[in-house]
């Protein structure tokens, strides 16, 4: 899940291409639909995100009384109205009137707390959440940004390589060689510094050693050399989120599939290639979509389509993730330059489950 930033954003507007009292308002590629005439390309408005969980004051305010997502009605979320995609929500409101959009925008000023816009968190469920201690030193993961909101952080051509994105929860091991001591978290728990106390019903215990996870980070720590190493998978299944890849994670044959790993060598945390570090099967993989020159139409194109993990197309692709084949830093996002990008019949699914 990325961060939560509501900000001003300078507008491109397009027609509706099916309705004549609508118009789409674009956001880097996001595209939000809009009243006609509201605005022009050019003007400066405030783009509020998905997942994004808006005071009732102001739901009242923007008219959406009643339509948007949650038991509140209160949640962001992308729909289609009238056959096109909307991903947020475009809008000028009346706490920042007086306030200089054109300048918020330039200095990348974040309005969700004096909006009062909180991040959405999804509930967790019985089996991923746990007694937790205290992990200062587990390796972290970090949130990916969405391609859509930052569509510079690749430039034109560049060596990148896109990997399938899975819908499960993920799942953190730290293993410190010095101790031989191994750490477990979730994305959510890790993000707090916290560890999962080893527990046998815990889904991502459950994974850890169903595929032998402690071990393979030890042989791996003996062949950098390395202090830590972090495996950073996905655990998925039926009983994890709606799409289950043809597993079942209710029983012993828990999906688990790695997307990265970090180390600690020399005193300095590096990210690496997992196609490069591990032997072929010794740890499930994400399926690795495509290696080749950054071109943006080439990811979204990989970004829709039916899985590959299960082999049998069992249902919708979630989308992909795009690096770089040389690790680097991207000012784009202030930190490590990796990207999302989700498919748009993954994001207006029904039923669809989002926890973490």
């Amino acid at each position: 899940m990325s961060t939560l930033r509501v900000t001003a954003e300078v507008l491109t507007v397009h027609p509706h291409p099916n309705a004549d009292a609508l118009e789409l308002a674009q956001v880097g590629l996001y595209r939000a639909v809009v009243a006609k005439g509201v605005y022009r390309t050019g003007d400066v408005a405030v783009y509020i995100p998905e997942q994004a969980v808006l005071p009732l004051a102001l739901v009242e305010e923007l008219g959406l009384t009643g339509r948007l997502a949650g038991g509140n009605s209160d949640r962001v979320k992308a729909v289609r109205l009238r056959g096109e995609l909307s991903q947020g929500i475009v809008c000028r409101p009346d706490a920042l009137a007086g306030t200089d959009l054109e300048r918020a925008a330039a200095e990348g000023a974040d309005f969700a707390e004096l909006l009062g816009i909180t991040k959405w968190v999804p509930p967790i469920p019985p089996t991923m959440n746990g007694d937790v201690e205290a992990a200062p030193d587990l390796l972290p993961w970090v949130d990916i940004e969405n391609l859509q909101r930052h569509p510079d952080v690749f430039a034109p051509g560049e060596p990148v390589v896109l990997t399938e994105k899975l819908h499960g929860s993920a799942c953190l091991l730290t293993f410190h060689a010095d101790e031989g001591r191994v750490q477990v978290s979730s994305k959510g728990f890790g993000a707090k510094g916290l560890a999962l106390q080893e527990d046998p019903r815990n889904l991502y215990w459950r994974a850890v050693h169903g595929h032998d996870l402690a071990a393979v980070a030890e042989r791996l720590a003996k062949r950098l050399g390395a202090r830590r190493v972090g495996l950073f998978g996905e655990v998925y299944g039926s009983g994890v989120q709606d799409l289950a890849y043809g597993a079942d994670a209710r029983s012993e044959s828990v999906g688990y599939a790695l997307f990265d790993v970090s180390a600690e060598i020399g005193g300095q945390v590096r990210w690496l290639d997992p196609e490069e570090v591990f032997q072929p099967g010794e740890v499930p993989l994400v399926p690795r979509l495509y290696s080749g020159p950054y071109d943006l139409d080439t990811v979204l194109a990989h970004a829709s389509g039916r899985e590959t993990v299960s082999g049998r197309e069992a249902h919708l692709r979630e989308g992909v993730v795009i690096r770089p084949v040389a690790e680097r830093y991207s000012p784009v996002v202030g930190g490590r330059a990796i990207a999302k990008a989700v498919s748009p019949a993954y994001l207006t699914r029904k039923g669809g489950t989002e926890y973490e």
